[in-house]
């Protein structure tokens, strides 16, 4: 944890006040009833699959470790809280000893989640366990969210025939809502599959590689277009590549990026690449294609921009496009077709009398009834492919080699059983009593995690439109406990 804090990103920084005030006004309320010290549980999960996909990357726990490892309450902090005239003395006294005394249990970052499963199960005194909501969810629904859109644009970039594999750089900086959102969106998106990154804070922060050429200001502040290409490529020899369109793609762009890439021929160097950021990409790429190969610069790599997303890579390669990789910015890194996650955190048992009691929320909404008690997210594998993610109370126990039902939590008509299989727990240890437990992997492990992932699920379910529903099921025992606690609350 302490190499964590050393990271630019990181480094002197103090979140404890990154919450809602009602966090405070709870946390005082317990105080003043003496409930503070009473112990629950808090599940983190969300409800629906962003961008209509099927399935979340997990992200943001790193940052969640940190922030818990890392939270107390400064001199600075006590005197904003006791200039809201809210507080006693005696509450406030109270937080300036305050530390994480919990346990933590979460599903590893990079892992594949659906909806309804606990991301982050939450164990401790109410007053701490209180007091993080608001932080916890932002780091979590933020990263999950981009790691996720990144895994779209980088299947969809996946699917070109002609260019298979090509690579996703990710350029959002300055479309980025704040500096974190544009470091901790990177490196989210690199989680996703992208290649590199235009930031340079996430890249020395992560040793995610950096990627970056010239603007559109670098070509028209010399007295010509050739004369920046060819200062460009005197800067960067082993490393030029060319913006081409800042005046016309095809008339000027194209053909002096062709006479620079001659001339670097002849010296013994090479063009690495020209990138195309506006117009028609498909069209262009094209045109741009056969004058590059005409021109003996078959090796020389076309890269597109220009408000990318999903969607629109994959029309350009349906199109034909002729384009090697590609550099995405604003729809990545703000996710803009679907901003939110969703991510919620909710109580779910209490500890009363020493021993735990289930708690629900329940809500006209079905979807928005809660799963109570303490529990844990078991994935069932068939020949190493996963076939549905079991939600089970913390001691349940099951015999992979026994026959086991599953059934639709809503719609309990809809049942298969399953023979032959393995199961994966899917909650780890991250803290317990306060004390970090588990080993943060690096964003390269977590990147290689999500390839991993990816593969264990049928391609129905990673369809990008309308994919198949991966099923995730509540065990018979948390169904039943479910359906008495229901039943308790109409018949009051």
């Amino acid at each position: 944890m302490l190499e964590i804090a050393q990271l630019p990103v990181y480094r002197e920084r103090h979140l404890t006040l990154l919450t809602d005030l009602y966090q405070l006004t709870m946390m005082y309320g317990q105080f003043c009833a003496n409930r503070h010290e009473e112990r629950v549980v808090f599940d983190v999960f969300y409800r629906i699959n962003p961008c209509g996909n099927g399935y979340v990357v997990a992200a943001g726990l790193e940052q969640v470790a940190w922030y818990l490892y890392h939270l107390k309450f400064t001199e600075g902090d006590l005197a904003y809280l006791r200039s809201l005239k809210m507080f006693s003395e005696e509450f406030l006294e109270y937080l300036r000893d305050f530390s994480f005394h919990g346990d933590v249990h979460a599903i590893p970052e990079g892992t594949i989640v659906f909806p309804n499963e606990p991301l982050l199960r939450v164990e401790g005194p109410i007053l701490e366990v209180q007091l993080i909501e608001s932080a916890v969810l932002s780091f979590v629904n933020h990263q999950s969210l981009i790691a996720t859109k990144a895994r779209r644009i980088v299947e969809a970039a996946r699917t070109n025939p002609k260019h298979p594999g090509s690579p996703v750089i990710e350029m959002g900086l300055r479309r980025a809502q704040n500096v974190d959102a544009s470091v901790f969106g990177a490196r989210a998106a690199y989680i996703g599959g992208c290649v590199g990154t235009s930031n340079l804070m996430a890249g020395e922060s992560y040793q995610i590689p950096v990627s970056g050429t010239q603007g559109h200001s670098w070509i028209q502040s010399f007295p010509s277009e050739l004369d920046a290409f060819v200062a460009y490529s005197q800067a960067f020899p082993e490393e030029t590549v060319l913006l081409v369109d800042t005046y016309d793609v095809l008339r000027s762009g194209v053909p002096n990026a062709i006479r620079v890439g001659q001339q670097m021929k002849e010296a013994g160097l090479s063009l690495k690449g020209i990138r195309i950021d506006s117009g028609d990409l498909a069209y262009l790429s094209k045109r741009a294609r056969r004058m590059l190969d005409a021109a003996g610069l078959k090796d020389v790599k076309i890269i597109a921009s220009s408000d990318l997303d999903e969607y629109i890579i994959r029309d350009l390669i349906t199109q034909g496009a002729e384009i090697d990789a590609w550099g995405v910015g604003t729809h990545l890194i703000t996710s803009s077709e679907c901003p939110a996650l969703g991510c919620v955190y909710k109580l779910v048992a209490q500890e009363v009398d020493h021993a735990w009691e289930p708690r629900i929320k329940v809500s006209e909404n079905p979807n928005k009834v809660t799963n109570p008690g303490r529990k844990k997210v078991l994935r069932l594998f068939v020949d190493d492919q996963a076939v549905a993610d079991l939600i089970a109370l913390t001691h349940e126990e099951f015999d992979a080699s026994e026959p086991l039902e599953l059934f639709d939590p809503i719609h309990t008509y809809k049942r298969k059983v399953i023979e032959n299989y393995r199961i994966e727990e899917l909650l780890v240890p991250i803290f317990v009593a306060g004390k970090l437990v588990y080993e943060l992997p690096e964003v390269q492990q977590i990147r290689a995690r999500v390839d991993e992932q990816v593969e264990q699920f049928a391609p129905e379910i990673r369809r990008p439109r309308k994919p198949h529903e991966y099923h995730v099921d509540l065990s018979q025992e948390l169904w039943d406990l479910k359906q008495e606690l229901l039943h308790q609350w109409r018949s009051h």
